[in-house]
């Protein structure tokens, strides 16, 4: 066998193989890419009936949202979001642990987001976190909707499967000569070109136009299908050493029943005033210890803030700016931005769907021109 023929066979059944999750993975993606524009979209509870002078405190949206959620009194409260936005409602969510073991994603935990018009303090919505479409298509791009322990690895491996064949297509396709390039870098399709010509062009052309962006989003998305690949990946980034993190906790000495919510809220907002979204991560109440987290989601991801608090006194314990970061650190962050192709804004989106889009039909050309290929066999055999 030539090494041509070898690299034939890795690329024809390594494709096969990953085929249907590939297919899978890339409409999901395709859909999810733009998620952020479209939820406000089709969700009109994302927006308050009208915009008054003055917003309730934070304290009181979640008094509110917790005498509301109380249909689920086994759910904990979580954190709220508030958008720097006056026409958005805030955004509290609860959590529940189901069966940890249980094979589907819906059956091993449970979030309420309880939509609240932060001018009144109408509850606007009442949402099932896990029937809500995007986190339906997220968890099934992301696991397949199994749990993790499980659809991560299926995921991964098939993710690696298809780099492979990405790579082997390339060495394929690379034309001999400059008369061969002619043919390879545009389609030149006419009125009586055929079908499986079509199919092979847009299988190879498509494919060597796309590889570098679908190369991108593989790499990227094997972040979250395993641990070590993650790890390694900051371990390298940071020239092969490894950060412990550092331990910070609040003063119990301070102790008192009443969380400094408002307080807290009050100083992450004044720190950064034209932010695009807080986010407040309430800590557990037996969790004495536990710090009050807030993130700061900004416009441009490079200036995001973490920030964590005291949350008995509120006091600012450590702010954490994207420079803080190291290396590794700063890799991880902005992944799941290089994921969704975010990260160069609306276009890299754009770039990120169509990237998807054709990764999905590769399969699916793929075997289309395996499968007539395997008919013209047959087709000459049985004329002989």
């Amino acid at each position: 066998m030539t090494f041509k023929n070898f690299i034939k066979k890795v690329h024809l059944w390594l494709g096969l193989s990953s085929g249907l999750i590939v297919i899978i993975l890339g409409i999901t993606g395709c859909l999810y890419v733009f998620e952020e524009e479209l939820r406000p979209i089709v969700h009109d509870y994302y927006y308050v009936d009208q915009v008054k002078n003055k917003k309730l405190p934070v304290s009181q949206l979640i008094q509110i949202a917790t005498e509301a959620n109380k249909i689920n009194p086994k759910q904990t409260l979580s954190g709220c979001r508030i958008l720097n936005d006056d026409k958005r409602t805030a955004i509290i969510w609860f959590f529940e642990e189901l069966d940890k073991d249980a094979i589907w994603y819906w059956n091993r935990y449970q979030n309420t987001y309880v939509y609240i018009d932060p001018y009144t303090g109408s509850v606007k919505k009442l949402e099932n976190y896990n029937s809500e479409f995007f986190v339906f298509v997220r968890m099934l791009h992301q696991t397949l909707c199994l749990r993790s322990e499980i659809g991560d690895p299926i995921v991964g491996t098939a993710t690696i499967i298809f780099i492979i064949p990405l790579i082997t297509g390339l060495i394929l396709w690379w034309p001999k000569n400059k008369q061969a390039a002619k043919q390879r870098f545009w389609f030149r399709w006419k009125n009586t070109t055929q079908w499986k010509r079509k199919n092979y062009d847009l299988h190879n052309i498509l494919g060597y136009y796309m590889m570098f962006f679908a190369l991108i989003i593989a790499l990227t998305g094997l972040v979250w299908a395993f641990e070590c690949y993650d790890k390694g990946l900051q371990w390298l980034f940071n020239g092969g050493k490894t950060f412990e993190k550092e331990k910070i906790v609040s003063d119990t000495t301070q102790y008192t029943q009443n969380t400094a919510t408002d307080k807290i809220y009050a100083a992450t907002l004044k720190a950064n005033p034209n932010a695009k979204s807080y986010y407040l991560f309430i800590p557990k109440a037996e969790d004495s210890l536990a710090t009050f987290q807030t993130f700061t989601r900004y416009k441009n991801r490079f200036d995001d803030v973490s920030m964590q608090f005291d949350r008995y006194t509120g006091r600012n314990l450590k702010t954490v700016t994207y420079n803080d970061k190291n290396n590794g650190e700063k890799l991880r962050f902005i992944n799941y931005d290089l994921h969704v192709g975010s990260i160069l804004g609306f276009p890299g989106k754009v770039l990120a769907f169509f990237a998807s889009l054709v990764s999905a039909s590769l399969p699916i050309t793929g075997f289309l021109i395996w499968w007539g290929r395997n008919n013209k066999k047959k087709k000459s055999v049985a004329k002989f």
